[in-house]
């Protein structure tokens, strides 16, 4: 068979070669759609390369690559997708435009181009961000950068979304974006009523930035949830417990319920106390008490504020009252240091002769002296024997 009548040779409308080329571009583009995304890419970071470190270049490849290799193979798609002839509608012949399976397939690739133009602008925008963070870190040691920058890049990314969003109605689908913003405006209120717990989750989002009650990187406790601050969005605040889950909080709930900042204190509190037996004298409940007290006052980790008192006399035992405050607000040390104490109050207690106590209760029955007689048992009256 002759190649240039095979290469002619029609199907669906078109000739072999065309379909030939259609697949050539397709695969050519999917062959160095990584090799040029990687030479854009460098490129790109080149010319930013003035304003971030080589670190930051880096992540900027990384970030851009991908969508980058989207982009390319849409626009060999679309000089493969031009080379080919699509069958018309009986229907629509006689009047002007494109096929219709043309027009279809055109404004679906409009849609995928503003989805991958979008998705290389919010890779940018994530890569300003890691610039600004890391020269806040080197110039400041402020927490409040940590989450002002995440929260306005994710800001900036949302407003760049609904614009691609309005640009798809507007340029695919033909939508009158003027005229539908200003229709809102009716339903404004309904919407407004609708999404009232978003809209209430968003201000609270910038009272908190305002008042500023806590920032990354806080130990809180709110709503009998105990953790530190990961991060602060539009609508909720991520916090990691104690026992590292990941906990969700509406802003809403983080500036209308008690919040208590436990990064914020100075030192940390401890109070118990030590309950010993009734068996204990006063000498010893005074040895322990003073020897205690010393060694809590000279305790490298607590302030002279430390306080070791006899207090109460339960129905039990005999308390000791012991507070004091440890300076260091690292978790890992509060609990050392609590331990070593611990383990110094048992051994003061052992050595001067006492005992712990623990719930107890001794039940004393009296019984009246004249109850005591009439319970004595009678006499036994054996019967008598006559012996003939």
């Amino acid at each position: 068979m002759d190649i240039s009548k095979f290469l002619s040779h029609e199907f669906l409308g078109n000739t072999v070669s065309a379909y030939l080329w259609f697949a050539g571009i397709l695969l050519f583009g999917y062959i160095f759609k990584t090799l040029l995304s990687r030479l854009i890419a460098k490129v790109i970071s080149r010319m930013v390369g003035r304003f971030s470190d080589e670190e930051s270049q880096a992540d900027l490849k990384r970030l851009l690559l991908q969508p980058l290799e989207v982009v390319l193979f849409l626009v060999f798609l679309f000089f493969a997708v031009n080379v080919l002839d699509y069958p018309v509608d009986p229907a629509s012949i006689g009047k002007k435009g494109d096929p219709i399976l043309k027009v279809v397939l055109m404004r679906t690739y409009q849609i995928f181009v503003i989805v991958a133009i979008t998705w290389v602008i919010l890779r940018f925008i994530d890569f300003i961000g890691l610039v600004f963070q890391s020269r806040a870190a080197s110039r400041t040691s402020s927490k409040l950068n940590e989450q002002l920058i995440p929260f306005f890049k994710d800001f900036i990314k949302v407003l760049v979304s609904i614009f691609s969003f309005l640009i798809v109605l507007g340029s695919v689908f033909g939508v009158n974006v003027a005229g539908m913003v200003a229709g809102l405006g009716v339903g404004g209120l309904a919407i407004a009523f609708a999404a009232k717990e978003s809209l209430e989750n968003l201000l609270a989002s910038f009272t908190i930035f305002l008042d500023h009650p806590f920032v990354v990187g806080d130990l809180v406790e709110v709503d009998g949830i105990t953790g530190v601050i990961e991060k602060i969005g539009f609508r909720s605040t991520r916090i990691r417990t104690l026992e590292k889950t990941f906990v969700t909080v509406p802003n809403k709930s983080m500036i209308d319920k008690p919040l208590n900042n436990l990064s914020l204190r100075t030192f940390r509190r401890v109070k118990f106390d030590v309950r010993l037996t009734y068996a204990t004298t006063s000498e010893q409940i005074k040895a322990i008490a003073s020897e205690l007290q010393l060694y809590i006052d000279n305790h490298p980790q607590t302030n002279l504020d430390g306080r070791v008192r006899f207090q109460d006399l339960n129905p039990s035992s005999k308390d000791i009252m012991v507070l004091y405050f440890v300076e260091s607000l690292d978790w890992n040390e509060y609990i050392n240091v609590k331990e070593e104490i611990a383990y110094k109050i048992v051994e003061i207690v052992e050595k001067h002769g006492a005992d712990f106590a623990f719930p107890t209760q001794t039940l004393h029955i009296h019984q009246p002296e004249e109850q005591q007689i009439r319970k004595q048992p009678k006499p036994e009256h054996f019967p008598s024997t006559n012996f003939q």
